[in-house]
């Protein structure tokens, strides 16, 4: 190999290509193609109509819908359910194709861009305030929210006009009739903008994996639609309580339990349901009392359940859409936590770190970008914490690794209860690796569809404190594949690391670079710069060697269950589409066998039966589903279970042989490249300035995992640098990695 093929990215390099590059095949791409323009037109027209709904000419549209399908046995509700809701299924329907037809390996061949241009999803516009940091394509979707919200509000006040001049009412029920025209407008539009409040929360939705919207971001679109929904539905409750209270009946009002029609109480416990989600998730209180926010949102099953008894069928049709997407993804979930899962070893570390090595099935695949949810059945049966992953799948083809920083109680708890069942007395301030009998349960993993940190040929990667953990996967990752000859296109890579206190530095020593790739340096320039802002000078044990007490974990050969809406592209599809047409199965069978010949017109009652098909149908169609992939899943483990236990043995042999895991920096093997400033923060103006100077006009991609202030410094540069940059500077693209509940 020649000097100038070192300084190539490899994703460009043909001599790799063969084997690890994928080239679609013209039928391939023109088939992806046609999935796309069509699942665009659809998901154009379906947000279309929602918008134009309250208006004059989207009702008459939805009118037209209604004469053409009221014949079907499904009636009124089916022709809503036909235009509000089976246009997100239907998408759904073919993002299963498209995912299938890309084949699980999504990261195919780009050439590096000559022309370095802005991308909406990475240019950070709003970078304080109550949104956090908002990019181009964020702002243009909540200011096409702002104007959904004033053109329902105008186009229903205008409704609402017109229908008090085609009556005649007294002019001192005027304003009563107004009141409740309001109100019932305010529902409306709450329920049109529920109609999306359910699909970012669905982590394992195809939906999400087909737009690539990693659940840590749309997890922030469910809280701003949540936000949004309750202050509509607030209002909606208010403008009939001031009605009811001025007539002198709200008291009969609130406790009516009308059979046609809508039905006022269950609406009350509904909003009530929905008031206390609402009021527990705002910040602060979210941020200090976090078990009262994640109870309480537990309510969302109460909300949901008496929304349907309050407007019937037909009405809770426009929303089932999305509500039925989630419900998939809630049952899949739950099927996948019910497995024990064995933790391959556990370290606690000097710095107040926890680091844990789970088993995982080799057909499980995921990302060094990916989240896990963790729960211990030994601190709580309720509880589930976000982890990003801190290994990369190259580490090895059977164990993943997270790394959890003691904060709270539930961490505290963790790692108490793994030093107490150490065989031997834990030393102070040594890290120790225990004979662990926790008993844990994962969901996920979770995360970005594409990984994204391979697609820039140069990297910044700026964390604070633990959230240097995705970053380790990060850099794992590229060595990995630089070693493999790997498609990889990173060959610039800056590290800046903020942490309080420098007993933090060796968690940057739990991943050996030189004996994962010794040539790295000839191929990657890395530079790692760290920031230690509360010392001002190093500490007198910086050069102590900390000693593992090493010990084996049990284990009983259970690794994570494969049953996640991110594993299996056929089985995830299989189950979205046969639940679906099991729900109309259901639905047809109870309209021909029970509503229709025994004449039940009972709003609330049918809304009820339309839910429980609903649950029945991902359970009795759903269920056989997920029981074959359990099987499926459990003859691909078998298969390999001979190669586990090498990989487990390989795991521990390497981390019994650490006498020396944790060292400090100043030993290690990147002395070169790494810089430590002892008393100090980065500096990022000074640090994008002299990276765009010295990197020239290139497109830089810029990761940022730590809490919303450093988020926000490294926001505010980036966009501050991009707008007033000289053209012959880089162009930075802002990506958040941090998942903040």
């Amino acid at each position: 190999m020649d000097a100038n093929s070192l300084n190539k990215p490899l994703l460009l390099s043909d001599e790799v290509e063969p084997d690890y590059v994928k080239k679609s095949t013209f039928l391939l791409s023109s088939v992806k193609w046609t999935l796309k323009i069509v699942m665009w037109v659809i998901l154009i027209a379906w947000v279309g109509l929602i918008f134009l709904y309250p208006g004059e000419i989207g009702n008459q549209l939805v009118e037209k819908i209604i004469q053409a399908t009221k014949g079907s046995v499904f009636g009124i509700a089916g022709s809503l359910f036909l235009a509000f809701s089976a246009p997100i299924l239907l998408i759904a329907f073919l993002a299963v194709a498209h995912l299938v037809i890309s084949g699980e390996d999504v990261f195919e061949k780009r050439k590096a861009s000559k022309n370095p241009r802005f991308h909406l999803w990475t240019f950070p516009v709003l970078v304080d305030g109550p949104f956090g940091v908002v990019s181009a394509a964020e702002l243009i979707g909540i200011i096409l929210f702002v104007v959904f919200i004033i053109w329902a509000v105008y186009a229903y006040t205008l409704r609402n006009l017109s229908l008090m001049t085609l009556f005649d009412i007294p002019s001192t029920e005027k304003g009563i009739v107004i009141l409740e025209l309001t109100g019932l407008r305010f529902g409306m539009i709450g329920l049109l903008c529920l109609a999306f409040l359910f699909l970012p929360v669905a982590r394992g939705s195809l939906l999400l994996r087909l737009i690539d919207i990693p659940f840590e971001h749309a997890t922030r679109y469910h809280v701003w639609l949540g936000h949004l929904t309750m202050m509509l539905f607030t209002l909606h409750g208010l403008f009939y309580v001031i009605a009811w209270a001025i007539k002198g009946t709200l008291v009969k009002e609130l406790l009516e339990w009308k059979n046609i029609g809508v039905a006022n109480l269950p609406g009350v416990i509904s909003l009530l349901a929905g008031l206390f989600m609402w009021v527990t998730s705002l910040h602060p209180v979210r941020k200090d009392y976090f078990e009262l926010f994640f109870y309480t949102h537990q309510l969302y099953v109460v909300f949901v359940v008496f929304l349907a008894l309050h407007v019937g069928e037909f009405v809770f049709s426009i929303v089932a859409g999305g509500i039925f997407i989630f419900m998939l993804d809630r049952f899949l979930r739950f099927c996948q936590s019910r497995r024990t899962v064995d933790i391959l070893s556990a370290k606690c570390l000097p710095c107040g770190t926890v680091e844990l090595v789970l088993s995982k099935p080799q057909n499980l695949r995921y990302n060094a970008l990916s989240f896990i949810f963790l729960q211990v059945r030994e601190l709580s049966w309720l509880q589930w914490h976000p982890f990003s992953v801190s290994s990369s799948p190259l580490d090895g083809k059977y164990h993943v690794s997270i790394l959890i920083k003691v904060l709270g109680e539930w961490t505290s708890r963790l790692r108490e209860s793994i030093l107490s069942m150490s065989k031997t007395e834990p030393q102070k301030d040594l890290p120790l690796l225990t004979k662990t009998m926790i008993t844990a349960s994962v969901e996920g993993p979770y995360g970005h569809e594409s990984p994204y940190h391979l697609m820039y040929e140069n990297l910044i990667l700026v964390a604070g404190g633990i959230g240097i953990s995705p970053f380790l996967a990060i850099l794992s990752d590229i060595l990995h594949r630089v070693r493999d000859g790997k498609p990889c296109l990173p060959r610039r890579i800056l590290v800046v690391w903020a942490v309080k206190k420098s007993d933090e530095l060796p968690l940057l020593s739990t991943i050996d670079m030189k004996s994962i790739c010794p040539f790295f340096s000839d191929k990657v320039n890395l530079e790692i710069n760290i920031y230690v802002t509360r010392e001002s000078e190093p500490s007198l044990e910086e050069g102590k060697v900390h000693v593992a007490l090493n010990s084996s974990c049990p284990v009983s050969c259970c690794s994570m269950s494969a049953l996640v809406g991110t594993g299996n592209n056929v089985w995830s599809g299989l189950y979205l589409i046969i639940s679906t047409v099991g729900f109309v199965i259901l639905m047809a069978l109870l309209r021909i066998f029970y509503i229709n010949p025994y004449q039940v017109s009972s709003w609330w009652y049918q809304g009820l039966l339309f839910i429980a098909c609903m649950v029945a149908s991902v359970i009795i169609f759903g269920g056989p589903v997920i029981g074959l992939w359990h099987l499926w899943d459990k003859k691909v483990s078998a298969r390999d279970n001979e190669h586990e236990e090498d990989d487990r043995i390989k795991v521990e042999s390497s981390q019994s042989n650490e006498t020396a895991a944790y060292k400090d920096l100043t030993q290690m093997n990147l002395e070169s490249s790494t810089i430590i400033r002892y008393g100090s923060r980065p500096d990022f103006k000074e640090i994008f300035g002299t990276i765009s100077m010295k990197w020239g006009h290139a497109d830089v991609g810029v990761i940022v995992c730590g809490p919303p202030t450093l988020q926000s410094s490294v926001a505010k540069e980036i966009r501050s640098h991009n707008v007033r940059r000289q053209r012959h500077h880089a162009i930075f693209h802002f990506n958040s990695h941090s998942f903040d509940l």
